[in-house]
């Protein structure tokens, strides 16, 4: 159980576990691994509070349901074991601007909030514009052969060059 105390794990063993956690998905729920829909489902339920039932009835909220599901609980999972994974290693520590953002853009935490927000929401709205995330396409997608993910998938490691390269 050393490896559990190791900050960085081998990709291929991270890539393996993934691909069963993928596996056991959609044999017990026969649904796909995806969490861009949870973020949705959280803004629709924050607005519930404001809004009441009349939240629930927008046609795009019928269709993802307003409820805490196991994708929901995921996401949760991802939070939370990272937190440990992070704490356990030994590596977890709280830092407003990252050492490289730093080097490039100086250490204005209000910079680096502003830029993670706005790159935030335009990811956002990539997910909902692609119907799915990295995940539901990358992973989900492409172990089922769809084109449509395998286009997402290339489209994500291409967008992701391209604004290392132009941030970096």
């Amino acid at each position: 159980m050393e490896f559990l105390m190791e900050a960085r794990w081998s990709p291929y063993v991270v890539g393996i576990g993934i691909g069963i956690l993928s596996w056991f998905t959609f044999l017990i729920s026969n649904k796909p691994i995806a969490c861009s829909t949870t973020f949705a489902k959280s803004s629709g339920m924050i607005e519930k509070l404001f809004r009441g039932d009349k939240v629930a009835q927008k046609a795009y909220y019928e269709k993802i349901n307003l409820k805490v599901d196991w994708q929901f609980m995921l996401v949760i999972g991802i939070v939370l074991g990272s937190f440990l994974s992070a704490t356990l290693s030994g590596s977890f520590g709280l830092q407003w601007v990252p050492d490289l953002w730093a080097g490039t853009y100086g250490t204005n935490p209000v910079l680096r909030v502003g830029a993670a927000v706005i790159g935030g929401i335009f990811l956002g709205l990539g997910a909902r514009w692609a119907d799915g995330c990295t995940s539901g396409h990358g992973i989900s997608g492409a172990m089922q052969l769809t084109l449509s993910s395998w286009v997402s998938a290339i489209s994500f490691f291409i967008g992701g060059i391209l604004a290392a390269q132009l941030l970096f």
